[in-house]
């Protein structure tokens, strides 16, 4: 398969929600032709605007496209935009290229790459970590399965979106290693909100406190990046509470059929149920310390 360039490969894309608004921005600039659609079509006139070409189904985009990404909210949605009956496959050339990047089931991830594979047409499932702020400023961490030919010519397509960009194996494993990486951000989460409940509770500033804790051990993306909205009273979403419950649900059954208990992770996806219970669903992940401070009985 050739290289991807702007000169010679027409771009197409499916959900321009909080992240694939920043990343079909990116695209954009760096001169590509891209189609695409959302199914609120509200969400895709500011790309209009800026360039990008609108589309009424995955399949238009798909007939006027040679790689056509998506990134949507659960895998029922990925099964209708691209394998649909008029999803992106049914409109999709022999030679092009899917690119899923929702979050989604390793064994679905399969299944369109078998199908796909069928027509001739070309198959990577490319999940992704670093929310609206690493989508925003084209940080994101790409983990990528299927044909490791296809995942080298869209190298500066990847460079484009993200400073990280792995190839993992064979269909299915860019999302077995989002299932880490929200296994992961589980745990941690979890502690970064107890941790900040203490430091009120106990009396301490949790900016100075932020301030101690952020260069040492405890560091992380989360600790830095979500922190600052959690004091602010920030609640926006970078990623829902609904896909982290979604992303939560995958991950135990993938580890139940590996014969794992995790029992943490069951622990964290409890809490995030809970969270929706209080009609949080759509906000940001950090929401998370409204959750364990009404379990705990204090304000925040």
């Amino acid at each position: 398969m050739l290289a991807v360039t702007p000169d010679t490969t027409r771009l197409g894309w499916i959900g321009t929600g909080v992240m694939g608004r920043s990343m079909c921005s990116h695209l954009l600039k760096a001169g590509y032709q891209l189609s695409i659609y959302n199914r609120s079509a509200a969400k895709t006139e500011e790309l209009i605007r800026a360039g990008a070409v609108g589309c009424t189904s995955p399949a238009e985009v798909a007939k006027q496209s040679d790689v056509v990404f998506s990134m949507v909210g659960y895998p029922t949605d990925v099964e209708q935009v691209l394998l649909g009956e008029d999803g992106v496959l049914s409109g999709l050339r022999a030679g092009g290229v899917i690119v899923d990047m929702t979050t989604s089931k390793p064994g679905l991830a399969a299944r369109i790459a078998e199908l796909a594979a069928a027509k001739g047409v070309h198959a990577l499932d490319a999940p992704v970590s670093g929310g609206d702020i690493g989508a925003r400023e084209a940080r994101l961490s790409i983990m990528v399965g299927g044909e490791e030919e296809v995942f080298q010519a869209l190298m500066p397509v990847w460079q484009l979106l993200g400073t990280t960009h792995v190839y993992h194996g064979p269909a299915g494993c860019g999302q077995h290693t989002k299932v880490v990486n929200q296994i992961l951000i589980a745990a941690s989460m979890v502690g970064l909100c107890e941790a900040l409940l203490y430091a009120k509770q106990s009396g301490l500033d949790p900016e100075r406190v932020l301030k101690s804790v952020s260069s040492g051990a405890a560091g992380s993306w989360s600790l830095s990046n979500l922190t600052p909205r959690i004091l602010k009273g920030d609640f926006n979403p970078g990623f829902f509470v609904d896909h982290i419950v979604k992303d939560l649900r995958i991950a135990l059954e993938e580890a139940d059929r590996l014969g794992l208990k995790l029992e943490g992770l069951e622990h964290a996806r409890k809490l995030y149920q809970y969270l929706q219970s209080m009609d949080r669903g759509q906000s940001g992940t950090q929401a998370l310390i409204l959750a364990l401070a009404k379990i705990n009985g204090v304000a925040w």
